[in-house]
């Protein structure tokens, strides 16, 4: 392997020695590889941290910490829209969405991409073996948990949906014994729902039909299939995040014994203030993980954030709850994949980020709303 030293003094990027003459061709090299990546890095970082201001305590599931009432009637939706915060919130998050469509189009994302590969590959390599571990992990806490079918929030009093958790996990040591695994998931996610309803149970698409979906295509041995098992769980996630954030719109007063017990989650604004805005970047962030890869990893990376600092205030109950989210948001962040499968060269477009916004809560808010009236009569 060639080798090469570099003299210390020479890694300083300062334009003010001009006495000691032009750098080594190596320094040289160096300096316009990492200067842009480091700049754009940088960049990224601050706009992942505006989003992680704005949402952290949103990610906390709301009713597993306070009292609900999914029947109550919703507030409209043209009230979200005549706030003020809300347009601010888009003003603010779609022009970051599409800077970071800018930069992927250019060599400084090309390198951002190489570098987020070299270092999640190791992880990669072994993506299965961690899926089956954390969904194993979380199937064996609502055992030991008890009395829920799949999240805190769905209480049952059979007994049976304890143990078949349990089976669930213990089918996972298995290939030939997953698709058994899949078959309890969505089980439980379908009885559920004969007690929940369909507008509740929506919330967790990500366990029923998500985890379900990846365990059957782990199985199945046709490589067509076998190789969607990621973006099962990528599209399942992603849906349930951006129908979820419509609940700060809808159910602003689900959040105010929240926001009253622990006032630093609003930052010290209004929840009338923060909500519209959490909303905002919740659904920008879900929207981010079907969109191309250096915004789906990048949106990703600040979810894994968000949720895993709500577990600070919320504790074991919040990361036993989201660790099956927080599970699939890694492997949307370490997934090398390049392909973008539907509508590539839209999303590629600059114009197709305010578009996708605007067509994607264009059809999912008006079917949260329907739905619910539709369910409920409101």
């Amino acid at each position: 392997m060639a080798t090469f030293k570099v003299n210390v003094q020479d890694t300083i990027f300062s334009t003010a020695r001009t006495d000691e003459g032009p750098p080594s061709p190596q320094v040289a090299s160096i300096r316009a590889y990492f200067t842009p990546l480091l700049l754009e890095a940088t960049l990224c970082l601050l706009a992942i941290g505006t989003l992680m201001v704005w949402s952290t305590p949103a990610e906390a599931h709301v009713k597993w910490f306070t009292s609900f009432d999914i029947a109550t009637p919703a507030r409209p939706f043209s009230e979200t829209l005549a706030s003020p915060w809300f347009w601010l919130a888009i003003a603010i998050a779609v022009p970051l969405f599409a800077m970071t469509a800018v930069v992927e189009r250019t060599v400084i994302g090309t390198r951002i991409l190489m570098l987020m590969d070299s270092l999640s590959e190791p992880l990669w390599n072994r993506a299965d073996d961690f899926v089956r571990a954390i969904t194993g992990a979380f199937f064996v806490a609502i055992f030991v948990i008890g009395g829920v079918y799949l999240t805190p929030d769905l209480p049952t009093p059979s007994e049976w949906v304890s143990w078949s958790q349990l089976a669930i996990a213990a089918g996972l040591f298995s290939r030939r014994t997953m698709w058994l695994s899949a078959i309890g998931v969505l089980g439980l996610w379908i009885a559920a729902l004969h007690q929940y309803q369909i507008f509740h149970l929506l919330d967790y698409v990500v366990l029923g039909v998500g985890v379900a979906g990846y365990l059957v295509l782990f199985s199945v041995n046709e490589s067509r299939w076998h190789k969607q098992r990621f973006n099962v769980l990528r599209w399942a996630i992603a849906v349930t995040l951006m129908r979820s954030s419509f609940e700060k719109f809808a159910y602003p007063e689900w959040f105010q014994p929240l926001a009253q017990q622990k006032p630093f989650l609003t930052f010290g604004m209004p929840i009338d203030v923060f909500l519209p805005m959490a909303g905002v970047v919740e659904f920008t962030l879900g929207l981010g993980l079907l969109w191309t890869p250096l915004i789906r990893r990048s949106s990703a990376i600040a979810l894994i954030v968000i949720f895993s600092a709500a577990v600070v205030p919320f504790g074991r109950l919040d990361l036993v709850g989201h660790s099956l989210i927080i599970m699939m948001l890694v492997i949307a962040t370490v997934d090398p994949t390049r392909d973008t499968q539907v509508a590539p060269a839209f999303k590629r477009a600059i114009v197709g980020v305010p578009a996708g916004f605007v067509a994607a809560l264009a059809i999912l808010a008006p079917t949260y709303w329907s739905l619910h009236m539709a369910l409920y009569g409101h």
